[in-house]
C-alpha cells in the first residue's frame, strides 16, 4: 500500500478533493491520509461531516493574516513530510494551502498530483492571488490531473511534458454526484424557480459589487414574481453595500452563507444563476441551470463555449440586459439548460486513481527491475 498524503485547507478543496478520498481508500493500492491546515474553521468542519471525512492530520492556523497563516503552516507541512514515507502529496486548486502544500512535497522530492491543474486567465491580478499560485504549482507538479482538454492545452503550451498530463474531467461533479445520492437531494421547487445570486470574489468588491446589486434590485422590481435568493458573505466589504441596495425588496431574500448541501438545494431549484464563483459555473450545468458570469472574463471559458454559460460582466445594464433576454425568450434558456456539463460526468476520480495507479506501481516496478 502506497502512502498518499492529501493536503487541504480551504472548503473548495474539501469539496473537490472528497470523491477522491473516497476513490483512494476503496482503490486496494493507497492508503489516503487526510491533513486540513486549520482554514475555515466550523465551516470547514461541517464540509467534512457532509463527505463523512475525519482528518487524519490535522495543523493549528497560526496568526490571522495570510502572511502568518503562511508561516506558521509551511513550518507544520515540513515536520509532517519529514516524518513519514509518502508515496505522493495530493493538492487541488489554486489557495495558499495548494501552493504550500505543493512547495513542502516539492522540497521533500514527493511527488506532487495537482487536481483541477491548467486553469489560467494569464491575468495575475484576475483573479488575485489564485492566478498566480495555480502557475506556480504547475511549475513543480509531477502529475497534473486537468479537468478539461482546454486546461490540459494550456499546460502544453507551458512546455510540460505530454505524458505528465491527463485529462479528468472535475472532481466536483463527482461530488455533486455523491452528495446527491447522500443525501437524496432532489428538486422542491414548484413552477419556474428562483434566481439564485452569489458574489463575493475580492476583484469585485467596490463599484462593481454596488453595479451587480443595482442590477439584481432591477430585475427583482421588474418581475415581482420572480423570488431571488441571495446568500450573503459575512465579509462587511460585501454584506453591507448587499444589504443596504436589496434589503427593501420583498422579493429579494438576503440569507447567511450556504453550507454545501443548501447551495446544491439552491442550484437544483433554481431559474438562472448569477454569480462570479468559479466553482458555481462548473456545478450549475449538473443540475441543467443556465448561469451568468459576473465577471470580464473566466478560467473556465468552456461553459461559455458549451453554451450552458454567458458572460455577463459586472455593469448594471449589460447585467439586466442578459437576464431579461432569457426571461423573454424560453428558448434559449432552454437551450442554455440542455446544453450539458463540459466539466465532467461524474468519473473523473475513477480516472485519476487508475492513471495514479499506473505511474506511481509503473515507476515502483521499474526501480525494482534496476
Amino acid at each position: 500500500m502506497l502512502d498518499v498524503l492529501i493536503t487541504c485547507g480551504t472548503r473548495p478543496e474539501i469539496i473537490k478533493l472528497a470523491p477522491l478520498y473516497h476513490s483512494l481508500r476503496a482503490c486496494g493500492w493507497a492508503q489516503p491520509r487526510w491533513l486540513h491546515t486549520g482554514q475555515h474553521g466550523d465551516m470547514a468542519r461541517q464540509m467534512l461531516n457532509c463527505f463523512d471525512i475525519t482528518p487524519d492530520i490535522e495543523l493549528e492556523r497560526g496568526g490571522d493574516s495570510l502572511g502568518e497563516f503562511s508561516v506558521r503552516c509551511r513550518s507544520l507541512l515540513d515536520g509532517v513530510m519529514s516524518d513519514a514515507s509518502w508515496s505522493l502529496v495530493v493538492v487541488q486548486g489554486d489557495t495558499e494551502s495548494t501552493f504550500l502544500g505543493a512547495l513542502t512535497g516539492f522540497y521533500h522530492r514527493i511527488p506532487v498530483a495537482h487536481v483541477e491543474a491548467g486553469l489560467r486567465t494569464y491575468d495575475l491580478e484576475r483573479p488575485f492571488p489564485e492566478e498566480g499560485l495555480r502557475q506556480m504549482v504547475s511549475r513543480i507538479t509531477n502529475f497534473h490531473l486537468a479537468p478539461t482538454r482546454r486546461a490540459a492545452s494550456a499546460l502544453s503550451a507551458e512546455a510540460i511534458p505530454e505524458e505528465r498530463i491527463f485529462i479528468t474531467g472535475n472532481t466536483v461533479i463527482d461530488a455533486q454526484h455523491w452528495a446527491t445520492r447522500r443525501h437524496q437531494i432532489r428538486r422542491r421547487a414548484n413552477g419556474q424557480g428562483h434566481l439564485l445570486v452569489t458574489s463575493h470574489r475580492r476583484e469585485n468588491w467596490g463599484s462593481d459589487l454596488r453595479e451587480i446589486c443595482y442590477a439584481v434590485a432591477d430585475v427583482a422590481t421588474r418581475h415581482p414574481e420572480l423570488q431571488v435568493l441571495f446568500p450573503v458573505h459575512l465579509n462587511p466589504v460585501v454584506s453591507q453595500p448587499v444589504h443596504a441596495i436589496l434589503g427593501g425588496l420583498t422579493n429579494v431574500r438576503l440569507t447567511p452563507p450556504f453550507d454545501y448541501l443548501e447551495m446544491q438545494q439552491a442550484l437544483m431549484d433554481a431559474w438562472l444563476v448569477l454569480t462570479d464563483s468559479g466553482g458555481l459555473q462548473e456545478e450549475a450545468p449538473t443540475f441543467g441551470v443556465p448561469l451568468l458570469v459576473l465577471r470580464t472574463e473566466t478560467e473556465r471559458p468552456e461553459a461559455i463555449e458549451a453554451g450552458c454559460a454567458q458572460l455577463a460582466g459586472t455593469r448594471r445594464a449589460s447585467i439586466v440586459n442578459h437576464v431579461e433576454r432569457l426571461w423573454a425568450d424560453p428558448e434559449a434558456h432552454s437551450a442554455m439548460a440542455h446544453a450539458g456539463n463540459p466539466f465532467g460526468d461524474g468519473h473523473a476520480c475513477d480516472r485519476i486513481v487508475d492513471y495514479l495507479r499506473d505511474a506511481l506501481i509503473g515507476d515502483e516496478r521499474r526501480r525494482e527491475a534496476v
